[in-house]
């Protein structure tokens, strides 16, 4: 039997990412948009957990669906930790990953190499309709570049320099970046997670 796994998001990025990555379990990927939800969940947590849970957990209960949320972000030391949950909405509302980027250089502005390191960190919910909910978690280190470069990706992923790649996220080959990034991690373990559900 297939179950209908529903990806909480608006994004095509992460819906394409996510859909590859779980191409071998018995689900069919559907999304947000796909599904017409307009619905759209406050993220009020004060972690990216709660975050993931929250949507998770409304939009099961709404459509019924197995469901699947994440949080994501990036944290930078420099900025103490910032922008951590308000990542996305950094620049504002509607700005642009380049707007968000770019007032994140701004902030950073004198600050040397060596104290603009940073992570992307990801929590992935899997909420039942009936009220199950189970979660994973993925990090993945770097510094943040003087400047943007690469074309793949979105987000942080320009400015988001991995040492050990010699690249910035933006830079590597998708599926380089899919086994590697905080994404990725928590996406395989939350695959994990979900196999474990299907099957009891």
């Amino acid at each position: 039997m297939t179950h209908k796994l529903l990806i909480a998001t608006h994004n095509p990025g992460k819906v394409r990412e996510y859909r590859d990555l779980l191409a071998d379990l018995p689900i069919e990927v559907t999304c947000l948009d796909a599904e017409g939800i307009a619905l759209e969940v406050d993220e009020t947590g004060a972690t990216f957990a709660e975050n993931a849970q929250q949507k998770a957990v409304t939009y099961a209960r709404e459509t019924g669906l197995w469901t699947w949320a994440d949080d994501s972000g990036l944290e930078v030391d420099a900025l103490g930790g910032a922008p951590g949950v308000h990542s996305a909405r950094y620049a504002g509302p509607d700005a642009s990953d380049a707007e968000r980027y770019r007032k994140l250089l701004d902030a950073l502005t004198g600050v040397p190499w060596n104290r603009r390191t940073a992570r992307f960190r990801c929590v992935v919910a899997l909420a039942t309709p009936h009220g199950e909910v189970r979660t994973a978690a993925g990090a993945c280190e770097g510094i943040i570049a003087f400047g943007p470069a690469g074309e793949h990706g979105f987000g942080y992923d320009p400015v988001f320099y991995m040492p050990e790649h010699a690249a910035t996220m933006a830079q590597l080959p998708p599926e380089t970046k899919n086994r590697i990034s905080h994404r990725g991690q928590a996406a395989r373990a939350a695959a994990e997670l979900l196999r474990e559900m299907l099957e009891a």
